[in-house]
C-alpha cells in the first residue's frame, strides 16, 4: 500500500471487490456493505494487550484499506517489539507472518524488515523445518502450516528456499496436510498461496517440467478443499476464509454462481451470529470477503470509499445462570466429574472448575496462540509435533470447530479431553 493510497480519516475503508473473474458480482459491495461492519467493528474496537493476534489484524488492515493510524501504529510498535524481544523464539510461521504484515506497507516498517534481515533470518529458520524432515521422517519443527507462511513469505520478499525442496515436500500426499485421516483445509490453503507463489516467482530458474508439477500439486490440492466443502463452508466456518483465498488463485471453483452465493450466504449467516467475535477470526474472512489473498501483499489496489461506524453496546437483559456439564479425561483409562459454570462458559472454564476439584486427575497448561488458547499438556503429558500426538477436545463426542477459549458449553454437555495421536 503506497502512502498517497492512504486515507487520511479514521475509520474508513477503501473497497474492492472479489475479483471479477472470480465470483462475479455476488461478493461484497456498497449494497450489501453492512453484512461486515460487525468483522470491522471487532478489528477496530478490539483491545489488543496479547500480541498474539497483532500481524493477523495489521495484514487485513494494510490489504482491504481499513485505515486507522493509532491503531496501526499500536500494532506495527508491539511485532517489532516482540521481534526485538525475542527473535529467537519465534517460529518460523510467527515470523513470517510478522514479514508479510509489516511490508504490506511501504513505509519505515518495510526498512524495519530490511535493517534487522528479517527475511534472512527466515530462511535460515525454514531450513531448520526441511533439516527436521529429513532427520525426523518427514516431520517438521513445527507443522505444514506454518512451514507453508514461511515459503510464502520467502517468495513475496525474495527470499531463500530450494526449489527442490519444495517439490519434494509439497507434494499433495503428504503426511502433514492431514490430521488424523482428515484433510487440513485452512493448511492446503496456505500451501496454495504459497506453491502460486512460487510457481509465479520469476527470480526462480524452473524447468518446464518442474512448473508443470507445482500446477499440479496447486490443483490437487485446491480439490481436495473443494471436497471439504459443507453448504457453503469449505472445512469449517474459521478454514473458510483463507480456504477461499486459496480457490480465488487457483480453481473455477467461483465461477459457478451457486458455489458463491452459498459461501457467501453461509459466511453472513455467520456473521450475524457473532461468531467471529476474536479479532483474528475477523481478520482471515475479511480479507476474503474483499477479494483480497496474501499474494497481494506486494500491490494492494484498492477501488472506493465506504466509511464505517462503531459498534452498538448491547446491555444483559438477565443475569448468569449456572449449568451443569460432565467432563472427562481420557489417556489409556478415564476420569470423570461433573462441574457447574456460569451460562456462557467456554470449554476452558469446564477444565479450570475440573482442576479446581481434583488438580491431580485433571491438571492441564494451555499456551496463548494467535487463535487463543491452545492445550498443551494433561496430567504433566505434553503434546508433542515430533511425535505427532496432541489433545483431541470434544463435545458430545464430536471433535470442537473452535478452541478451548472460544467453544461455548451448553447444560448437559458431555465433554472430553482425549490423548491422541495425527
Amino acid at each position: 500500500m503506497r502512502p498517497s493510497r492512504q486515507l487520511a480519516l479514521t475509520g474508513l475503508l477503501v473497497f474492492s471487490l472479489i475479483p471479477s473473474q472470480l465470483c462475479q458480482m455476488h461478493g461484497v459491495n456498497e449494497t450489501n456493505f453492512w453484512h461486515i461492519k460487525p468483522l470491522i467493528n471487532t478489528m477496530l474496537n478490539s483491545k489488543y494487550t496479547e500480541r498474539f493476534q497483532d500481524a493477523n489484524v495489521l495484514l487485513t488492515f494494510r490489504l482491504v484499506g481499513i485505515k486507522s493510524q493509532r491503531l496501526e501504529q499500536q500494532l506495527s510498535g508491539q511485532i517489532k517489539e516482540d521481534i526485538n524481544s525475542r527473535e529467537m523464539d519465534l517460529t518460523s510461521g510467527q515470523l513470517a507472518l510478522d514479514i508479510l504484515a509489516l511490508g504490506a506497507c511501504e513505509n519505515q516498517d518495510r526498512e524495519f524488515i530490511h535493517g534487522a534481515h528479517l527475511v534472512s533470518k527466515l530462511g535460515v529458520k525454514f531450513q531448520a523445518e526441511i533439516q527436521n524432515m529429513e532427520a525426523h521422517g518427514g516431520s517438521p519443527l513445527t507443522n505444514y502450516y506454518q512451514l507453508s507462511l514461511a515459503l510464502l513469505a520467502l517468495c513475496l520478499f525474495n527470499g531463500s528456499y530450494s526449489i527442490t525442496s519444495v517439490t519434494y515436500y509439497f507434494t499433495p500426499e503428504n503426511k502433514n496436510y492431514y490430521f488424523e485421516d482428515q484433510f487440513s483445509v485452512d493448511t492446503g490453503a496456505m500451501a496454495v498461496l504459497a506453491l502460486t507463489c512460487v510457481r509465479r516467482d520469476t527470480q526462480k530458474k524452473m524447468t518446464a517440467s518442474t512448473k508443470r508439477k507445482i500446477s499440479g500439486y496447486v490443483a490437487s490440492l485446491a480439490n481436495k478443499i473443494q471436497a471439504e466443502g459443507n453448504q457453503g463452508l469449505l472445512g469449517n466456518i474459521f478454514s473458510t476464509g483463507e480456504a477461499m483465498q486459496a480457490l480465488f488463485v487457483s480453481s473455477d471453483y467461483y465461477k459457478n454462481e451457486r458455489n458463491c452465493r452459498e459461501t457467501l450466504h453461509a459466511v453472513f449467516d455467520n456473521i450475524s451470529q457473532g461468531v467471529f467475535y476474536m479479532p483474528i477470526a475477523a481478520a482471515q474472512i475479511l480479507s476474503a470477503l474483499m477479494g483480497k489473498t496474501y499474494l497481494d501483499v506486494i500491490s494492494p489496489s484498492f477501488k472506493f470509499n465506504v466509511s464505517t461506524e462503531k459498534p452498538v453496546t448491547a446491555t444483559p437483559t438477565t443475569a448468569p445462570l449456572n449449568i451443569l456439564v460432565k467432563y472427562s479425561v481420557r489417556i489409556n483409562k478415564t476420569s470423570h466429574t461433573e462441574v457447574t459454570v456460569r451460562k456462557g462458559s467456554v470449554f476452558l472454564d469446564v477444565m479450570k472448575a475440573a482442576q479446581e476439584k481434583n488438580e491431580t486427575l485433571f491438571r492441564f497448561t494451555v499456551e496463548e496462540t494467535s487463535w487463543g488458547p491452545f492445550v498443551t499438556s494433561v496430567q504433566g503429558i505434553s503434546a508433542s509435533s515430533k511425535d505427532r500426538t496432541y489433545w483431541k477436545l470434544l463435545s458430545n463426542g464430536q471433535p470442537l470447530t473452535q478452541g478451548a477459549g472460544s467453544h461455548v458449553v451448553q447444560n448437559g454437555d458431555n465433554l472430553e479431553v482425549r490423548w491422541s495421536k495425527y
